[in-house]
C-alpha cells in the first residue's frame, strides 16, 4: 500500500460516521489525499452517513462491506461499541488490512486480542480541531504494523493538522493534553473576554478578540519555536501592564490548576483504558 500512488488507488473505509469520522474524511478529501468516491463509511443509520453522502463518499449499512472494500479502515465507532464491531468483522480481515482506531481508550493490546492474529493495527488519538484540519494528533502502532504503515498513516492524517508517532503510554497523556485541553483552553478563552466585558467591551467583540489572541499566540509559538516562557517575557516591560496581569494570574493559581486538570483528565483515560 503506497501513499506515493496518488489518491485514486487508495481506498479508505470509516466504521462509524460521527463527527470526528466526518472531519478525518473531510480533511483527506480537501487535501487530495483520497477521492471522495474512493471512501466508503458505515453506520446504523442514515443519522451521521448523510454528511458522508454530501462529501460524495459511498455509504453502507453493513461493516463488513467496508472491510471488503477497503485495504485501509478506520473505526470511529464509540469506545464501548467496538469491541463487537471488531468481533463482527474480523473474519473478513485479511493480511492486506491496516486498521486504525480513534476510539478512547481501548489499547492496542485489546484491539489486536478481537482481530485474527498478525492484524496491522494503529491507534490514533485524535482532538476536535481535526474539523478545521488543525488537530493535535498522536498514532501508535501496535506489534504488526511496521513503518510503512506508520508513514502511510501519518501522510494522511497530517491533511487534518500535525500528527506524531508517539510510544502507546503517551496516548492517554495526549487525550488529558489535547483532547480534553480543547475545553481547558475554551475556558481560558471565555474567562479573557469576560475580563474585557467586566471592564465595558461588548460580548461579541471580546470573545472575537480572545479567540483571534489564542490563534495569534499559537501560531507565534509554533513558527518562532520559541519555549512559550521567552515569548512572554517578550511581552513584559518593567511596571507594564503585563505583569501586573501576570501577578493576578499567579495569585488565582492558574498555572498550577492548568497542571492539576491535565494530570486529572490524564489519570481519567488511563483508569478508561484499564475497563
Amino acid at each position: 500500500m503506497e501513499a506515493a500512488a496518488g489518491p485514486s488507488r487508495l481506498r479508505v473505509g470509516f466504521v462509524g460516521a460521527g463527527r470526528m469520522a466526518e472531519a478525518i474524511a473531510q480533511g483527506l478529501i480537501r487535501a487530495g489525499k483520497v477521492e471522495a468516491k474512493q471512501v466508503l463509511a458505515s453506520a446504523p443509520t442514515d443519522r451521521n452517513l448523510c454528511h458522508f453522502r454530501a462529501l460524495g463518499c459511498q455509504t453502507t449499512h453493513s461493516n463488513q462491506e467496508v472491510l471488503q472494500s477497503c485495504s485501509l479502515v478506520i473505526f470511529a465507532t464509540k469506545p464501548q461499541v467496538l469491541p463487537a464491531v471488531l468481533k463482527e468483522v474480523a473474519p473478513v480481515v485479511t493480511a492486506e488490512h491496516v486498521l486504525v482506531s480513534v476510539a478512547a481508550g481501548v489499547s492496542l493490546s485489546t484491539l489486536e486480542e478481537l482481530l485474527p492474529p498478525n492484524t496491522r493495527v494503529l491507534r490514533v488519538s485524535p482532538n476536535l480541531p481535526c474539523i478545521v484540519q488543525e488537530g493535535a494528533m498522536v498514532m501508535a502502532r501496535g506489534r504488526h504494523a511496521g513503518s510503512n504503515e506508520a508513514k502511510l498513516l501519518q501522510n494522511l492524517l497530517e491533511a487534518c493538522g500535525q500528527c506524531e508517532e508517539v510510544p502507546e503510554a503517551y496516548v492517554d497523556i495526549h487525550t488529558g493534553l489535547s483532547g480534553s485541553g480543547v475545553a481547558f483552553v475554551c475556558t481560558f478563552s471565555e474567562a479573557l473576554a469576560e475580563g474585557a466585558i467586566k471592564m465595558g467591551m461588548p460580548s461579541a467583540l471580546a470573545h472575537r478578540i480572545a479567540a483571534q489572541t489564542l490563534l495569534g499566540t499559537a501560531k507565534l509559538l509554533q513558527q518562532e519555536g520559541q519555549h512559550p516562557a521567552q515569548l512572554r517575557t517578550d511581552v513584559l516591560t518593567p511596571a507594564g501592564t503585563t505583569i501586573y496581569g501576570l501577578h493576578a494570574l499567579e495569585q488565582g493559581g492558574l498555572r498550577a490548576a492548568t497542571m492539576s486538570a491535565v494530570e486529572a483528565a490524564t489519570c481519567r483515560a488511563k483508569e478508561l483504558s484499564r475497563k
